[in-house]
């Protein structure tokens, strides 16, 4: 959530049947997939996706009223539960033992119940719409019972008490460590172990290697393509790129993603996908120009979903832009074993999910 500063207004938002991407990697919208009845089950931001071993697909949403919307590949609504995650902004799902549980990553953002009805990008403003406190992750069974919480790293040494912890999203090693992105705080990746207990952080400003920092690191994966090398994939989004780390922390490369507020990396199969929030054009973020990335094992782009196809000359990608006629703020999304994603937005007048189905 951090301010914009310009809009450019969408050519259209009646994209139900349109017929997106590039070659092979071209998807038919389906826009109506995921609506409910507003009267009954609203959203307000449909931030992230997981996908359960039934292959139930949960949505995390900030509403008040609820903060899991589950459906089955259909859109069909499953269940809905949840207003203890206000800030309800990223979730994994992960089988332990043959069993599924969910990590819930909660940002700290609420909704203001001293809102002046006008103000919603000013984050410092006490009559802001949304206001900060601190974050935390839950883990919690599958049907929603709270197991234990993460919550500051000062209460365990790791920060100071005037560092802000504001979570958006965590990944699981298979040794059952715990990766959280602190990616609206002070941008550190914290490590637990599979009970909660600090391990260590990296990232951050102020490193004297600048591809070891981390600016506004919203989202992060496990990678296991490589079984032998496991590797850790980071947005560092307010940068346009993702960065590739060691289990341990230690920087490996940057994949540059120019002219793209990327999100978290979502790995299925040899690919991956990615949601992108805003283009960055002339120096500021566009309002309504979201987009979907799709990057092949070389970590190349290979697609970009409601944007210009990517170029690269020299090796180089070329700056990414929205072609404004999909999308506003796509922010989570995921993949199910048919190849379909299901994509969320942010800010796009609580518009339900839409489903991406292969031509």
């Amino acid at each position: 959530m951090l301010k914009q500063k310009i809009a450019i207004p969408k050519s259209s938002n009646n994209c139900h049947g349109k017929i997106i991407g590039t070659d092979k990697y071209q998807y038919s919208i389906d826009t109506h997939w995921g609506k409910l009845d507003e009267q009954q089950i609203a959203v307000e931001n449909c931030h992230a996706f997981a996908i359960d071993s039934l292959g139930r697909i949960f949505m995390v949403t900030d509403h008040p009223d609820n903060n899991i919307v589950v459906y089955d590949k259909e859109g069909n609504l499953i269940d809905v539960w949840g207003r203890e995650y206000p800030g309800a902004h990223g979730i994994k799902i992960v089988s332990e033992q043959g069993q599924d549980y969910i990590y819930l990553v909660d940002s700290g953002w609420i909704l203001n119940r001293n809102w002046d009805g006008v103000s919603t990008d000013e984050w410092d403003s006490p009559t802001n719409k949304v206001i900060a406190q601190s974050g935390f992750v839950a883990k919690l069974t599958i049907d929603g019972k709270l197991i234990y919480t993460i919550g500051h790293p000062q209460t365990v040494g790791a920060y100071q008490p005037d560092m802000p912890f504001r979570p958006t999203d965590v990944a699981i090693a298979a040794n059952g460590d715990i990766y959280v992105t602190d990616g609206y705080g002070s941008d550190y990746v914290l490590r637990y172990n599979s009970k909660g207990q600090y391990q260590e952080k990296w990232g951050g400003h102020d490193n004297q290697d600048p591809n070891h920092n981390l600016i506004n690191a919203h989202g992060i994966e496990l990678d296991n393509r490589d079984k032998a090398n496991p590797k850790l994939i980071v947005s560092s989004r307010a940068e346009q790129c993702l960065k590739q780390f060691t289990l341990a922390g230690e920087y490996l490369a940057t994949i540059a993603t120019p002219g793209a507020w990327i999100h978290a990396p979502v790995i299925v199969g040899s690919l991956m996908y990615s949601a992108v929030c805003w283009s960055h054009i002339d120096g500021s973020n566009v309002d309504g120009s979201g987009f979907i990335c799709i990057f092949d094992t070389d970590n190349q782009v290979i697609a970009t979903l409601g944007g210009e196809p990517p170029s690269y000359i020299d090796g180089k990608l070329q700056p990414l832009v929205t072609d404004w006629s999909v999308f506003t703020h796509c922010h989570g999304l995921c993949v199910d074993d048919e190849g379909n994603i299901y994509v969320g937005q942010w800010r796009a007048n609580g518009s339900y999910p839409m489903k991406l189905t292969p031509v």
